[in-house]
């Protein structure tokens, strides 16, 4: 990392993202703060140390396109992707009674989505001496330990699971992993979460500062390797 080195940080005006986002800013990078409303620029001001705000909606290719597009005019590099925005609905459903668009939903933004953005950015990460891709996946998409809990999220983040192998292998000049960052107090985790905010940036941060010869690939929880 350079003190030039940028990182974008998806759903990052709140929760684990704004976290991660400020602790990057910390440590030197230039975050791009994104959020499907206003809420990014305000975010991007509280964390200061030269911050920049972009709307984005990982549910809408057309969205990232143009974020893409102003990365690349407006800043002309690209080090660090943390796609950490996702969402959760349906959890009550089984998967017998799950709808076409509950599901179609879900696995637009939380799969499709962090695809769609790494692809778009992949020339600026390919330019980089330290691109880092941080897709944040859940203990709810280990295929090793799934239940019946929230169909659509849980197979939304096994598939984000599998699309970070590929990636992987497709940017091998880059650190591509993905990490579970446990139950966090956040609006989608809810206050009875066992972590704060703080606890789960932490693995991500790693992450997305790895050393060139750090691992890609694969699956972590409190910077340790986990089971798919």
């Amino acid at each position: 990392m350079t003190i030039n080195s940028v990182a974008l940080v998806t759903g990052s005006s709140r929760g684990i993202g704004f976290e991660v986002a400020k602790q990057l800013a910390g440590r030197g990078f230039r975050v791009i703060v994104t959020s499907r409303k206003e809420s990014a620029a305000a975010a991007a001001k509280k964390i200061g140390h030269d911050a920049i705000a972009h709307a984005l909606d990982t549910s809408d290719a057309k969205s990232i396109r143009e974020l893409a597009e102003w990365i690349t005019k407006e800043i002309g590099r690209l080090d660090v992707v943390v796609n950490n925005a996702a969402i959760l609905i349906g959890e009550g459903e089984r998967i017998l009674d799950l709808s076409p668009e509950t599901f179609e939903t879900t696995m637009r933004t939380n799969a499709l989505g962090p695809l769609l953005v790494t692809q778009s950015v992949a020339p600026l990460l390919r330019r980089s001496k330290s691109a880092r891709v941080v897709n944040v996946s859940s203990g709810a998409g280990q295929i090793s330990s799934m239940t019946s809990y929230a169909p659509a999220y849980s197979i939304s983040k096994a598939a984000l699971n599998a699309i970070t192998v590929m990636l992987a292998n497709a940017l091998p000049s880059a650190r591509v992993n993905c990490v579970d960052p446990g139950w966090v107090r956040t609006d989608m985790g809810g206050p009875h979460a066992t972590r704060s905010v703080e606890e789960g940036a932490e693995t991500i941060v790693w992450l997305a500062t790895l050393p060139d010869d750090g691992p890609t690939g694969g699956f972590f929880h409190d910077r340790r390797r986990i089971a798919w």
